[in-house]
This record gives structure tokens, C-alpha cells and sequence, in this order.
């Protein structure tokens, strides 16, 4: 490090020899404005060598340089920092897809451990760690004064090996402890699933291996469901997903959009402005679209919410996403450290910057608390009393066939198979019949001839009644 910062005081006193020699007043002006920086740069050297010489203990002089540049780093933001020989290590790692932990997303507010998103399937999600979660201490050992890498450190530890993390939690008035074991993280960076005729695309990250992962289970959804012509439409799952490589959330936007900006990024300077555009090409077909988010959807996340929102091609379902509207560029400074360094913010397709103020959903959904306990389902389940014209005594039959009889039965059961699903997660299960409600009217819109007029043959007959359930669930 020493090295690298006296290679760069050189590259300076040789470039103003040549100045002096071309222009000597300009050299004049630029030393007068240079002579505050070359004082604080003294005053540094002066602090440094005082603790070397008089602080209790020998100081690490490594260490101490290392710990004065994330200082200098952290203070401009919460996301810019030093990578040491290790973080650096840790952080390539993570973005090729497996790393060692909690499997936890964290930052750091006014001092404070927050958690982003915990990670699917992780030690930390399978423990009830949530979005928005502060940490306050690590097996008893508080985190206040503690800079985000080295609490990071005290969560790190041996695979297998036990932690103990307090959380206080906005709705809890104490806070309380969870235990857990320490893990190898290995992500599962896209999963997908069919809900009824709907495909569901669960990305947990943005990584090296996003993109190309996206496209094969899509297909493989695809494939599962019948074909595209049996697909009503896909849900694009981004919820506690923290974020990661620019370059992927612009190839996952790229892959459901035929044209236009996907998103830009504006620095410090005018020529340090990016724009990316869409390419031809919709892995989905056109079909109907629902972007899920919440609190824990963050940056790359925010990026690909934000681009399909602006062009039209997706309803945002769920709830505000978490803000982080700013770029990080890693840069390596010696052969085995790096900076972390906010270098950009980025825009949204119709210039929105979302710093701060996150992704604002269409139709805003909460995921409700947890279900009645077996007692209070049992209670309302005793006084539920359903029942229906075939119920009654005498009533008339109907005479369908048993191809249109099992059809029939077919859709109730994916009916109640969506219905069962809003006790494991209503957000998704909300997504699903947002992508039935839109299929249903492209359906009508696309084959029922405008001259066609329903005969009304009898009570609530042409009444709309087939939409009855969907409006049930609205």
C-alpha cells in the first residue's frame, strides 16, 4: 500500500515539473489551491507516526493505514469502502455463487447493523431473520461503533459452529435472540415453479450465473407447464433479493423486453454517463407479466422492477422496494485489495432516480402476519356452513359430458390450489390471479367476436358471473 501511495505522490511532482516548464502561472494557481490538501496530508503523517510512537501498545502499521482509508471511504456513504486481501477474496466468491455464513445481506444506518434481505434457504432465512431486522449484538457482544466489515467479521466463523444474534425488530418491544449455525452458503440464484397456468421465476441474486440460469429454468417451466401457449403468464419473484452485478440485471430486464432504455447511470461528469438499451428478443412471449418486490428488494433488484414497470411490460405487486438507487464500481488497488467506491446513481427508463424513495408497486400488497393458530382455524372452520344448488333436495341434474366434466374438475382444482397457496404466501398467490385476471381478459379481448351478444336466458345469466371469483379475491 505504501508503495502504490508513493507511485501516485510521483506520477504528481512529475507532472508539475512539466507544468512549471510550459506554465509557470498556471502551476501557481494550482499550488495555491493544492496547499490545504498537501496540510492535511502532513497532518495525516503527523497523527500516524504519534500513534506508532506513543500509543500503549505497537500498532500493526498495515492495519492502521488499511483502517484509515476505510475511514476516509465510509464517510461518504454507506456502500464505499476498503476491501482487504480477505473481503476482496470473499466478495469474488460471492458473485461466482457460494460463499461461508449466515447467508445475510446487511448494511449499515446511523451506526447500526441492518438487514437488507436474508438469503433463501440459508441459515438466517430458515431462522426468521426479516428485511429491515437490526442486529444489535453477536453471541452478547454489542456492534455499536463497529464499522459494517468488522461486524460482518464477528458473524463470520466455522462452518458448523453455532451463533447467537440479538435482533430488534420495528412492531417487537424487546428485542430478542436467535440462534443458529453457521453454514456454507451456496445459492440458488433462480428456482422456478408452475402455479396453475402460471410460471413462477424466483431470482434470489444477481450473480455471474443469473442470467443464464434464468433462461434455462424458464424453459424448463415452460416445458412443464404444457408449452407457451398454455402459459397464462410468469411472475418474476424479486423479493429479499439484495441485489449484485449491474451487468446481470440488465441481461435479465433485456430478456422480457424487444426495445428501449433499460437504465442509465449518471456520475460525476458528464462523459461518465452510461445508457443501456434493449435488445429484440422476449423470453416470455409477450405474455402477461407481475414483478414481486418488498423492503428486501434492493439495487440490481430495483433496476430490473423499475425498467419493466416504466415500458408497461409488468404490474409491480407487493410492497416498496428498499432504495438503493447508487452504482459501486470495485476497484483494485494493489495486487490482492480493492475500493469499494460509489462512482454513479442510476435512472429508471423514464428518468426516475429511486435513491431513497425505492419502487413504488402498482397494487400495493402486504404479506399478512402469521396464520390463526389450529385452535381459531378449527373454531371458523365449525362455523362455516357452505352449500349450493346441488345440495338441495331434488335439484335438477346436469348432463355434461365426462371430457367437459374432468375439465371442470381440473379448473376447480387449480383454483383451490391457488386459494391453498395464500396461506403459504399471499403475495405470490395475489400475483398468480393478477396474471389469471389478465390472461382472461386478453382472452376475451382477442377471441370473442365484438358481435356476439350473450343471451340472457335466465336469473344472473350474461352477468359477468364467471369473473365472480376473481373479483372475490381483489
Amino acid at each position: 500500500m505504501k508503495h502504490y501511495l508513493i507511485a501516485g505522490l510521483g506520477g504528481v511532482l512529475a507532472g508539475a515539473l512539466v507544468t512549471t516548464q510550459l506554465a509557470g502561472p498556471l502551476l501557481a494557481q494550482e499550488t495555491g489551491r493544492s496547499a490545504p490538501i498537501y496540510e492535511q496530508l502532513e497532518l495525516f503523517g503527523n497523527v500516524f507516526e504519534r500513534i506508532r510512537t506513543d500509543y500503549v501498545e505497537a500498532p500493526d502499521d498495515k492495519e492502521l493505514i488499511e483502517a484509515a482509508i476505510n475511514g476516509m471511504l465510509t464517510s461518504l456513504d454507506p456502500h464505499s469502502g476498503f476491501l482487504s486481501a480477505d473481503d476482496y477474496s470473499d466478495m469474488q466468491t460471492q458473485t461466482r455463487g457460494s460463499f461461508g455464513g449466515l447467508g445475510i445481506e446487511v448494511s449499515q444506518e446511523e451506526g447500526m447493523v441492518k438487514v437488507v434481505a436474508p438469503i433463501d434457504d440459508t441459515p438466517a432465512a430458515n431462522a426468521g431473520v426479516e428485511p429491515g431486522d437490526f442486529i444489535t449484538h453477536v453471541n452478547g457482544e454489542s456492534l455499536l461503533g463497529l464499522t459494517l466489515d468488522q461486524a460482518v467479521d464477528m458473524m463470520r466463523g466455522p462452518v458448523g459452529s453455532d451463533i447467537t444474534i440479538t435482533i430488534l425488530r420495528e412492531g417487537e418491544s424487546e428485542p430478542f435472540d436467535l440462534t443458529m449455525a453457521r453454514d456454507t452458503i451456496k445459492l440458488t440464484v433462480v428456482r422456478s415453479r408452475v402455479e396453475g397456468h402460471a410460471v413462477v421465476l424466483r431470482v434470489s441474486t444477481f450473480n455471474d450465473e443469473t442470467y443464464d440460469t434464468l433462461v434455462t429454468e424458464l424453459e424448463k417451466a415452460v416445458t412443464e407447464a404444457g408449452g407457451i401457449d398454455k402459459v397464462t403468464g410468469f411472475v418474476l419473484d424479486l423479493r429479499n433479493n439484495p441485489g449484485g452485478l449491474l451487468n446481470q440485471a440488465i441481461s435479465v430486464s433485456d430478456a422480457f423486453l424487444d426495445a428501449g432504455e433499460i437504465v442509465s447511470t449518471r456520475g460525476r461528469s458528464a462523459d461518465e454517463s452510461e445508457r443501456w438499451n434493449a435488445e429484440g428478443g422476449d423470453l416470455a412471449e409477450g405474455k402477461p407479466m407481475v414483478v414481486l418486490v418488498n423492503g428486501g428488494s434492493a439495487s440490481a433488484s430495483e433496476i430490473v422492477a423499475g425498467a419493466l414497470q416504466d415500458h408497461r411490460r409488468a404490474i409491480v405487486v407487493g410492497e416498496k422496494s428498499f432504495g438503493k438507487g447508487s452504482v459501486q464500481t470495485v476497484m483494485p488497488v494493489t495486487a490482492d485489495s480493492a475500493i469499494r467506491l460509489t462512482t454513479a446513481r442510476y435512472f429508471t427508463p423514464s428518468g426516475r432516480s429511486i435513491q431513497a424513495l425505492g419502487i413504488q408497486p402498482d397494487i400495493l400488497v402486504a404479506q399478512p402476519r402469521p396464520a390463526p393458530t389450529e385452535d381459531e382455524e378449527e373454531s371458523r372452520t365449525e362455523s362455516s356452513f357452505d352449500r349450493s344448488e346441488a345440495d338441495l333436495r331434488g335439484a335438477l341434474g346436469n348432463d355434461v359430458s365426462d371430457e367437459d366434466r374432468e375439465q371442470m374438475e381440473r379448473e376447480a382444482a387449480e383454483v383451490e390450489a391457488t386459494a391453498a397457496l395464500r396461506d403459504e404466501d399471499y403475495q405470490l398467490a395475489y400475483a398468480v390471479d393478477v396474471l389469471k385476471g389478465l390472461a382472461a381478459v386478453s382472452f376475451r379481448a382477442d377471441q370473442v367476436p365484438a358481435a356476439v351478444t350473450p343471451a340472457v336466458t335466465g336469473e344472473g345469466a350474461g352477468d359477468g358471473s364467471e369473473d365472480d371469483d376473481a373479483a372475490d379475491r381483489g
